[in-house]
């Protein structure tokens, strides 16, 4: 990912005499250009869109991030049809994005992509948004919504964009948030099933095997289910629960713990084969 975020900063600068490029570049760990649209109290003095897109530049390159996103969004106000005001748009977002400002960043790609939606940075718009709730993802056991928002950014860049150079990055975040919010399916169904709600529990292990079965929760899903057919007396269901964790995991902890429980349900039957 580290690739997909490097930003050649010599040059995005506003050439301003002969030697205007020569300080080094920049790999900043942060996005490729996007929209900036915060707000300040702060006020500035009118400048030519060089002087103010140079001062920006220079306050990005010294870690002043946030400094740097008003000023950029100042060239947009100021200078509002020159050529550097889409820039300093993207800009803007880009210095938002390293500074941790991800509500900040959010607003200001949606912003680009409504503005902008034939721009060819619009799948990198996308990529800075999904990336800017990606960040935030919480512990499995609290809530999910920046895990569902990231998914959903990312499913979006797949859909639109699958030959782009954030694709690839998208779907391997896809499966991670996918694993992540099976984990937090399974802290419920534990919950629950510790507690002897059975039904319950059942509802959230067959969300985890239905709706996320390539996630590393799927083999523990079969033996909760295992666990909680049993505990309901649904015996066939727990035999042919256990089968199918056998089948497709035959070496796991977890099918060794579902074929002593499912065993002790009849020690004389034999558990079904999963076809």
């Amino acid at each position: 990912m580290t690739d997909l975020l490097r930003v050649d900063l010599c040059g995005l600068r506003l050439a301003v005499g002969a030697g205007a490029c020569t300080r080094a570049a920049v790999a900043a760990a942060g996005l490729l250009l996007l929209i900036g649209c915060s707000s300040s109290d702060e006020t500035y003095t009118d400048k030519p869109v060089d002087a103010l897109y140079n001062d920006a530049m220079d306050n990005l390159e010294a870690g002043d991030d946030k400094r740097a996103a008003k000023l950029f969004d100042e060239v947009e106000r100021q200078h509002p049809y020159s050529s550097w005001a889409t820039r300093s748009q993207l800009m803007a977002a880009y210095a938002h994005y390293r500074a941790n400002e991800y509500d900040d960043a959010v607003a200001a790609a949606d912003r680009f992509i409504e503005l902008h939606p034939a721009n060819p940075d619009v799948p990198y718009a996308y990529y800075l948004k999904g990336l800017s709730y990606y960040e935030r993802i919480s512990d499995i056991h609290r809530d999910q919504e920046m895990t569902e928002q990231a998914k959903k950014v990312f499913e979006e860049i797949v859909t639109r964009f699958p030959n782009s150079e954030y694709a690839r990055d998208a779907r391997l975040k896809i499966d991670l948030a996918n694993d992540h919010l099976a984990g937090k399916e399974m802290v419920i169904g534990r919950y629950y099933l510790t507690r002897g709600f059975y039904l319950a529990a059942i509802n959230r292990f067959r969300t985890v095997i239905d709706r996320y079965q390539t996630t590393t929760h799927t083999p523990e899903a079969l033996l909760r289910l295992t666990e909680a057919y049993t505990a309901l007396g649904i015996d066939d269901e727990a035999r042919k629960t256990a089968a199918v964790l056998g089948y497709n995991y035959p070496q796991s902890d977890w099918y060794a713990d579902a074929y002593k429980l499912v065993r002790n349900i009849n020690p004389r039957e034999t558990i079904p084969t999963a076809n």
